[in-house]
């Protein structure tokens, strides 16, 4: 049997306030011909799905068309909740697709598989929606289950005890945080509190393979346990980092490949760092007009108007921050002393500036202006 396994499409996320959608609906028709390509028999599709519970009207036809479009080109099709999905919602859908699109959200169906068959016998697969240890702990009384690390491990003790009752080859679909890897931060909503639901790999142990989604980027933990990351990149944090699916293959003693395959990038990420007229005039960032640009300008101070000056040169610049090259030294004088120690308004108002802009006080051209507003105003001030 071959099953590709891919997860975290986030169909509705938005990057930088742009939309995603067309990009993302171009990248599944290309896993679409991977699954035909290489006669693919199962897709896994591990949570997160969507990107929120209430997914707006135009994301339901990109699933909806992207499942029956794998499983036209000769695949069958399971897909579990994640945690940005919405279970009901999610659910309630699966009663309007194909026999051959199973999609589960039940927690309470976990330890049942949803069974194929092939030249060598049947294939159980497990999925596991997002389990939620205080929306589900009612359902499994007896049981302590008061973090993510405990609910998992005591779904996978079903998943062993039925896997071991069924006899022949097993596959578990989950959504879950799995120690030994990272999160990208700002992209994976976190599903941690402390140490606690962090779960172990060992929970994982039994299993031909375990598709993990909620990790954004792949990872291997081990030969069995992976993640295959999202389709698409949605934060520059993930720039470089590949995006695709695990080609699984199992023989008639259980896992016998997998190889990663590629997906294309829409639109690469590229982090520009620099003073702001070095960013708008610089040959040395030529190259990057059709990238998704994050820029980094390094002026001491603030620059009027800099992602509107930026896009004239980089269309794609999706976020700007004002990272100063250097910092101020204290001088330990703190801002409250130099104001006492300032001699007139003028010398107050430069110690502001310098206080709020890195150590930097008033220009030349600010400080003659500054004369001329105090010098208006006491003129003023003479005439009430």
């Amino acid at each position: 049997m071959r099953i590709l396994h891919t997860s975290d499409w986030h169909i509705g996320r938005s990057f930088h306030g742009h939309s995603t959608l067309d990009a993302l609906i171009d990248v599944l028709r290309v896993l679409v011909d991977q699954v035909r390509e290489n006669e693919v028999d199962l897709v896994i599709v591990a949570g997160d799905v969507f990107d929120s519970a209430a997914p707006s009207a135009a994301c339901y036809p990109v699933l909806s068309s992207t499942l029956a479009a794998l499983a036209d080109a000769g695949a069958r099709v399971l897909v579990t909740s994640g945690n940005h999905d919405s279970a009901a919602r999610l659910g309630f859908q699966s009663a309007l697709l194909r026999d051959d699109i199973t999609v589960v959200t039940d927690p309470s169906a976990v330890g049942t598989p949803v069974t194929f068959a092939d030249d060598h016998g049947p294939v159980h697969v497990y999925g596991i929606p997002y389990l939620e240890p205080a929306i589900v702990r009612h359902l499994w009384t007896g049981v302590e289950l008061r973090s993510q690390a405990q609910t998992m491990a005591h779904a996978l003790d079903l998943v062993r005890a039925d896997a071991a009752a069924r006899g022949g080859r097993s596959i578990v679909a989950a959504h879950c945080f799995a120690a030994g890897v990272e999160s990208t931060p700002g992209v994976e909503r976190e599903i941690r509190q402390g140490g606690l639901d962090v779960v172990p790999l060992s929970t994982f142990d039994g299993p031909d393979y375990v598709a993990l989604g909620h990790i954004h980027g792949r990872q291997q933990l081990s030969d069995r346990v992976r993640y295959a990351g999202a389709p698409l990149h949605y934060s520059f944090g993930e720039a470089g980092k590949p995006r695709g699916s695990w080609l699984v293959d199992l023989d008639a003693a259980g896992l016998s490949s997998v190889r990663w395959l590629d997906l294309p990038v829409p639109r690469s990420l590229v982090t520009l760092r620099g003073p702001l007229d070095d960013l708008l005039t610089d040959e040395r960032f030529s190259d990057h007009g059709e990238q998704w640009v994050r820029a980094e300008y390094t002026d001491p101070t603030p620059q009027p108007d800099p992602m509107r000056r930026l896009q004239t040169r980089f269309p794609w610049c999706a976020t700007v921050v004002h990272l100063p090259a250097a910092s101020s030294v204290d001088d330990g004088a703190g801002y409250a002393r130099r104001v006492r120690a300032a001699r007139d308004d003028a010398e107050v108002i430069d110690a502001f500036l310098a206080h709020v802009r890195e150590g930097e006080g008033a220009s030349t051209a600010e400080r003659e202006l500054i004369r001329d507003v105090l010098a208006a105003r006491t003129v003023a001030e003479a005439r009430a």
